[in-house]
């Protein structure tokens, strides 16, 4: 038997999804403010402070459990949807942008799951929603990820939101994954995760991937992104700011520009 709320989902659409939770009388849904979509007439909105977990605790614990939250980046406060009414009633969160949302069922993954900053989205009301303290100090200074990452805790369904395509891969005892900081989207708490230099002069200067990157190593399950966000926002800026283009094409590169309008 759960302790958290019990909620059945839907998730739809491809590149832009959003999940669909179901809830019975009486059952919550908690998520992270601006992630709502829609939801049926007999679902009451409340703003909780804290972590959305021991919601009867006193002040000065929700106010810790809310700091605590402002450290990974997320809001001091969640909202609660819970369904007043009769009968079943349907809220829908949606994602913030391309890729995909993730169920995690964490009754059955060891009822802890670490996952990168501002990848929540929704979880049954009574999943906690913290911080995890990377052991090694150099592990979070110099990792992606930073020296914080976000700690969802419970026996109830947790969503958490990546970017472009996103894969699982279960490792065996022992087993290590080299990956991209960036790529990391969560694993569970069996997992170890240390971060390694590259190596190599020249792959340090020129190769264009970092200096660092991540070491996963099992027994556990591993959630990877193909499309980490810092990834598309750089892209973009860089496209926006025109340097990308006059490089393209070389000595047309200029040219180029001209006919599509943007000078020189």
């Amino acid at each position: 038997m759960r302790n958290n709320h019990e909620i059945d989902y839907r998730i739809f659409g491809e590149e832009m999804q959003y999940v669909e939770v179901e809830l019975d009388p009486q059952e919550s849904a908690i998520a992270e403010p601006g992630s709502f979509m829609m939801m049926d007439d007999g679902i009451q909105m409340d703003t909780i402070l804290g972590d959305g977990a021991a919601q009867n605790s006193s002040l000065m614990s929700k106010l810790f459990s809310a700091g605590k939250r402002l450290l990974v980046g997320e809001n001091l406060f969640l909202t609660a949807y819970t369904n007043i009414g009769y009968g079943k009633k349907r809220v829908s969160f949606a994602s913030p942008y391309p890729g995909k949302i993730i169920a995690l069922d964490l009754q059955v993954l060891g009822n802890k799951v670490i996952c990168q900053k501002d990848a929540f989205l929704c979880a049954a009301k009574g999943v906690s929603i913290g911080i995890e303290f990377q052991k090694k100090l150099g592990t979070g200074l110099l990792g992606g990820e930073g020296f914080i990452m976000e700690k969802l805790e419970g026996d109830g369904l947790a969503f958490v939101h990546a970017g472009g395509h996103v894969l699982s891969r279960d490792l065996q005892p022992g087993e290590v994954l080299k990956i991209d900081t960036g790529c990391i989207v969560a694993f569970t708490s069996g997992v170890h995760y240390d971060i390694q230099f590259v190596g190599g002069i020249k792959n340090t200067l020129f190769g264009g991937e970092g200096v660092f990157y991540a070491t996963l190593q099992g027994p556990g399950r591993v959630w990877i992104q193909t499309l980490p966000i810092s990834r598309l926002a750089g892209r973009i800026l860089a496209y926006g700011s025109g340097s990308r283009r006059k490089e393209e094409g070389s000595i047309l590169g200029g040219l180029g520009n001209l006919l599509d309008g943007d000078g020189f």
